[in-house]
């Protein structure tokens, strides 16, 4: 007892030990949304958000009805997931552009879960009975309790992986590792993920009716049941599958066409639903061609209820693929969003977020949700500033659930797999990638085609495991064929000038040199150090900084010459600054590699900083020139360091004299 006693004083003097500022400090680092609230621009930001989050709501709507039939689960609850997670993460979230919501991917993984566990026996949603919650059946709800169950695993996983307790997998923190996704690996898993969906909805755009089938290679399997059952296909729900596709297709390509001249695109999906399910109702079309129909949507709000505890020991697989290929796919797109306006997120808040996201919404039937490329791009393109957009949607979605949603009974089924299908062109697009991958590092090809081989094979978070292990291993193998091996003792490299005149023409002249490979392991320390470097450069007011300063395991040495060397000269605004490169100790790299670099001379290219490399390889230039625009009224690739100053001494006497010509 006394053990007990002395516990529980310790704990009460902790608790006593909080203050005010501790707590508010927490809030404000846990609540994101403190934080932009107060200081929302209501006048300028107002108009713009309220456009965008109108926009948004109608693709909301229509995806959420597409997802949650993707899901294997009755529409309505597509529209749950459209409403409960975008408030969740626009509270916790931090990315003031990223669209959550329903999505394609985790609705796909959900929906093992749910066949298996609740086999299908007529996936006909018009079925009324209202011995269930909400007017629908007791099969419909056991199915929507299963993909909650996903929702609520999925989410405590994302949402452990922060704290650093219970799974193991995650006590890593995962949010800091995100750099072993690279992009072939993410852009193979998520094309492969997309024909997987595109599979999944064969059967409604040729109306046949065929068992849900899944598993290793079901892909294939799928398509050879609907070849040997080829006669089953019905011809209205083909016609009308075609013709919604080309609608589709070819108003949003006029819109992407037009949108520069046009503030607001035509929300073609909600027309096309609109006038499809007035052309079934009037042509009675369930029942004279027998178009399968959405069928019965309940309105409201469903009362709070804890998914079924009892199935998760059996959805522990889907939930893993959840909260892997969702949070994958979120934070991509934060920090997307963060790059492109100029502002930071913090991965493991966004893990927070989204694990929020899925476990708060799973109590009100959603499926699992997940930020998604299509609803970002939207706010790119009409102008949303903030969250603000997201949660005006939200007031929209509440219509429809309340108002709108009970007059789409009669929505064909194929139309709606029609608005999946070309949803996910940006997706599917991402087969021209390849040529870039083959041109810049043939490994990162061969890397997406077997990552994309293992996904269509198998399923996305098996694709996804198999090339984070593939990078790895590629890795592994080619460091030991690199001569600097060792990246904690970076050896200083010294190069000598004759000191009068080259020192003159070394002011504003930075030089650094590259001493490791470059790939994905090392590529996002590698631009950290240098924008520091940069942004040291660029604050510092005194004559002379000393900059030789390596840590133990800095990926950059600067260097300059004799009497300047170790120094930082003050900042001239009559010359720009220059930036060399020296890539002699670049002894191979990767895609993201030479990401990096172009990423790297573009954000210096708009600090006004001119960005030179010496003593590349001819498959390096070749790289960034295929990969990336450099537009630069001077040569960017020079032999050695020296011809390099020597360009940029010629290029600042001419400019001398041009200017004393023009006086």
């Amino acid at each position: 007892m006394t053990g007990t006693k002395k516990k529980r004083s310790a704990v009460w003097r902790k608790i006593q030990a909080v203050r005010f500022e501790d707590i508010k400090v927490w809030c404000m680092r846990r609540l994101p949304i403190l934080k932009w609230v107060p200081v929302y621009n209501w006048k300028e930001n107002l108009i713009p958000d309220t456009v965008s989050g109108m926009m948004l709501a109608i693709q909301q709507v229509t995806q959420g009805l597409a997802f949650a039939v993707l899901s294997s689960v009755h529409p309505v609850f597509g529209l749950y997931g459209s409403f409960f997670p975008v408030i969740i993460y626009a509270i916790f979230g931090m990315g003031r552009h990223v669209a959550t919501g329903t999505f394609a991917l985790t609705s796909l993984i959900s929906a093992n879960a749910v066949e298996r566990l609740v086999p299908s026996v007529n996936t006909n949603f018009t079925t009324n009975n209202n011995s269930g919650v909400l007017g629908l059946s007791e099969f419909e709800m056991q199915r929507i309790g299963v993909a909650a169950a996903v929702s609520f695993l999925g989410g405590i996983i994302q949402k452990e992986n922060m704290n650093q307790r219970l799974v193991a997998m995650f006590t890593l923190q995962l949010g800091s590792a995100t750099f072993l996704l690279t992009e072939p690996v993410i852009s193979a898993m998520t094309t492969g993920a997309a024909t997987h969906v595109v599979t999944s909805q064969v059967k409604y755009l040729l109306g046949m009716k065929m068992p849900y089938i899944s598993g290793p290679l079901g892909f294939f399997h799928i398509y050879a049941y609907i070849f040997e059952n080829i006669r089953s296909v019905q011809l209205e729900a083909l016609l009308l599958s075609l013709l919604s596709i080309a609608v589709l297709v070819l108003v949003k390509e006029l819109n992407e066409k037009f949108q520069r001249n046009i503030k607001v695109v035509l929300p073609i999906d909600l027309l096309l639903i609109i006038a499809t399910s007035v052309a079934c109702y009037y042509a009675d079309m369930e029942y004279v061609y027998r178009l399968e129909v959405v069928g019965h949507i309940p309105a409201g709000l469903p009362s709070p209820k804890t998914p079924p505890m009892n199935v998760l020991p059996e959805v522990v697989t889907e939930a893993f693929g959840v909260a892997l290929v969702g949070y994958v796919a979120s934070l991509a797109l934060a920090q997307g969003s963060a790059k492109k306006f100029k502002y930071t997120v913090d991965d493991n808040q966004e893990f927070l977020a989204h694990g929020l996201s899925n476990v708060i919404p799973s109590f009100f039937f959603c499926i699992p949700s997940a930020a998604a490329m299509g609803r970002t791009a939207l706010l790119y393109s009409t102008g949303a500033k903030t969250q603000v957009a997201c949660l005006i949607s939200c007031v929209l979605i509440l219509v429809v659930i309340y108002a709108i949603g009970p007059m789409l009974y009669w929505l064909p089924m194929c139309v709606l797999a029609s608005i999946i299908i070309v949803g996910l062109k940006g997706m599917l697009m991402q087969f021209r990638d390849l040529k870039k991958y083959w041109n810049v590092d043939k490994i990162d090809w061969s890397i997406w085609v077997s990552t994309y081989v293992f996904t269509i094979c198998f399923a996305a978070n098996v694709g996804l495991l198999y090339g984070v292990v593939c990078t790895i291993v590629i890795v592994i193998f080619r460091f030991p064929r690199a001569k600097t091996l060792n990246l904690k003792n970076v050896k200083e490299v010294e190069y000598k000038y004759k000191t009068e005149d080259n020192c003159e023409s070394l002011k504003q002249v930075k030089i650094v040199s590259v001493n490791n490979p470059l790939v994905f392991l090392n590529a996002r320390k590698f631009h950290a150090d240098l924008i520091k470097i940069i942004q040291k450069d660029s604050s510092s007011s005194q004559a002379c900084e000393d900059v030789n300063k390596c840590e133990q395991n800095t990926l950059l040495c600067s260097f300059s010459n004799g009497s300047c060397h170790g120094e930082l000269l003050q900042s001239c605004h009559s010359e720009r600054r220059v930036l060399i490169l020296d890539c002699s100790g670049l002894n191979f790299f990767d895609y993201t590699g030479v990401s990096v670099l172009l990423q790297i001379y573009m954000d210096c290219k708009n600090r006004h900083i001119d960005v030179l490399l010496a003593h590349c390889k001819a498959s390096l230039i070749k790289a960034m020139q295929y990969g990336g625009n450099l537009e630069s009224e001077t040569p960017v690739f020079f032999e050695s360091i020296s011809s390099a100053i020597d360009a940029i001494q010629i290029h600042r006497n001419y400019s001398k004299f041009s200017e004393q010509s023009e006086v």
